[in-house]
């Protein structure tokens, strides 16, 4: 079994504590699918942009609901609790 060392929301410093403060600011929480990629915070940031710009633009032409409702649509397809 693999294993990853996560860095944990109260020993995170520079980026990695920035991306973790958005995510409680965002969720109340910072969720394991964000710890897992504690190890590279530039990535993580990149990846929480992408997410934030799918899920929360007022750009896209669907609402908010439609997109949760794909991405369960997805999650569930792909038998993915996320």
């Amino acid at each position: 079994m693999a294993w990853i060392e996560i860095t944990p929301p109260e020993r995170a410093t520079g980026l990695l504590a920035t991306v973790y403060r958005q995510a409680m600011q965002r969720a109340g929480r910072v969720f394991n699918v964000l710890r897992i990629q504690s190890p590279r915070p530039h990535t993580l940031a990149a990846s929480v942009r992408l997410y934030v710009e799918a899920m929360h633009s007022p750009r896209s032409p669907l609402s908010r609901a439609q997109r949760e409702m794909i991405a369960t649509a997805v999650s569930r397809a792909n038998d993915c609790h996320y």
